[in-house]
């Protein structure tokens, strides 16, 4: 009686501990697969959003979005479109913020332009490498924080702000140090009172630059990461694991009821 009740305990928890595989194994196996077919999914948005980012960058400028219209601007509908803007140079409001480029480290010369209607945008006028940093950052200093007599116009490409810092370093307002682009930021310690939620890269693709023109305009660097695909695979894969690990089990138990019965 003993060894009979024994042998069916030994059975309830054989039960079990399968039945808890089994839901185990199904739940791996459903979340592999939609975690895969998500990855196919962001892979067919991240390349139509490519594919619009390339025809935008491409298309004929239009005037900056006017203040009314800062509210809507996003990454999906304006990042990377040509714009073109008037204005007047702050030049004594500029910052150096530190840079990498294909030309080497260096840095980025922002400069707000002050429009008609009173709100400023940042520009990021072009790459200076570091030997010219000293050069600029004196020019800076000398010159005056109100709005030139001179009246100028820029193209280029509408960009987000870039808030924090740059990797593993934050910028430091109070001492102008500068590790990324943080338009809210910049905005603050230059006391630009109006100031635009993005900047402009000037210069387009394709424009000709002097070799030895600094700052260096038209340096924006248009790349996606897409790596869906490969994730993608790496969870299908992982479903596949799973069935093949329930084929084993399986095979396996078949077997041993298969010599028990023997």
């Amino acid at each position: 009686m003993t060894v009979e009740t024994s042998g069916a305990r030994k059975r309830t928890r054989s039960t079990f501990t399968k039945a808890v595989l089994a839901l185990a194994g199904i739940a791996l196996f459903i979340s592999f697969l939609s975690l895969g077919t998500w990855q196919v999914q962001r892979r067919a948005w991240k390349l139509d959003l490519i594919e619009r980012i390339d025809q935008r960058v491409h298309a004929q400028p239009v005037a900056v979005p006017a203040p009314a219209d800062w509210p809507r601007i996003s990454k999906e509908s304006h990042e990377y479109l040509p714009v073109s803007a008037q204005g007047q140079w702050l030049e004594g409001r500029s910052v150096l913020t530190q840079a990498v480029s294909e030309l080497g480290a260096g840095f980025w010369l922002l400069t707000p332009l002050q429009q008609a209607d009173g709100s400023q945008i940042l520009v990021n006028r072009g790459f200076v490498p570091t030997a010219e940093r000293k050069a600029f950052a004196d020019r800076i200093a000398v010159a005056a924080p109100d709005a030139s007599a001179e009246t100028v116009a820029v193209t280029g490409l509408l960009r987000l702000s870039e808030p924090k810092g740059g990797f593993m370093r934050e910028n430091a307002a109070a001492e102008d140090r500068w590790h990324s682009r943080d338009v809210a930021a910049i905005a603050a310690a230059k006391d630009l009172a109006q100031a635009a939620p993005f900047f402009i890269d000037q210069g387009l693709p394709g424009q000709p630059v002097a070799e030895n023109q600094w700052p260096r305009p038209g340096m924006t660097v248009i790349q996606f990461s897409n790596t869906h695909a490969v994730y993608a695979l790496t969870w299908y894969g992982l479903a596949l694991m799973v069935l093949l690990a329930a084929w084993l089990v399986v095979r396996h138990e078949r077997r041993a009821r298969e010599e028990a019965a023997v």
